[in-house]
């Protein structure tokens, strides 16, 4: 029986300048430094769900480029899939980030790695970093990558990873023009389900 994971959505922001900067939030909970993410609400589209969840956690506006990849873990017995959307920030809202939320810091690249709390996402933005601050050629094909430590063994890159096999924990890094892999599955339903009729 496939696991149905929790559905979760975030950004990489950028704040340009001569220097780019990278926003990181920390988490009133557990003063832990992480990427701006949040979990998805009833029937809201991922996409919608990283820009809402970045603006509330940074106090900034951001305009959303390409989709970066996924990232997934399990929370308790569950799974949890979280996509990501490279960002570039406009400016302040106006209003602070959510009670959640202790501070905003903007670093470098290097120093965003290093400041993450948890090795899966500073793997993540190690991988997908160059990419959002345009220092390297886009990815031809995903890639699945996984932290050294007790990580499971790596499966085979593919287009759209199946959830249920997805090594634990993982990362999925997309190509430049890449779908979401949650549009990618909700598109795939809804063919099955037209074929069936």
């Amino acid at each position: 029986m496939a696991r149905t994971p929790i559905m979760g959505a975030g950004g990489i922001v950028v704040r340009g300048g001569p220097r780019p900067l990278i926003a990181l939030v920390q988490r009133s909970k557990d003063d832990a430094w992480v990427l701006p993410k949040g979990k998805l609400k009833r029937k809201e589209a991922p996409i919608a769900a990283a820009e809402r969840e970045v603006v509330e956690e940074t106090g900034y506006k951001v305009e959303i480029h390409d989709y970066l990849g996924a990232i997934s873990y399990k929370v308790g017995r569950k799974l949890k899939l979280v996509e990501f959307w490279r960002m570039q920030a406009l400016g302040k809202t106006g209003r602070k980030p959510t009670d959640d939320i202790k501070a905003v810091q903007w670093l470098p690249l290097e120093a965003a790695i290093k400041q993450l709390e948890l090795p899966l996402e500073q793997l993540f933005l190690r991988n997908v970093g160059p990419r959002v601050l345009g220092t390297t050629a886009p990815v031809g094909a995903p890639s699945v990558a996984r932290p050294p430590v007790g990580a499971p063994p790596a499966a085979a890159p593919s287009s759209a990873p199946d959830v249920a096999r997805l090594p634990l924990p993982a990362i999925v890094v997309a190509g430049e023009g890449r779908r979401s892999f949650l549009q990618f599955l909700l598109d795939a339903f809804t063919f099955r389900r037209r074929s069936r009729a």
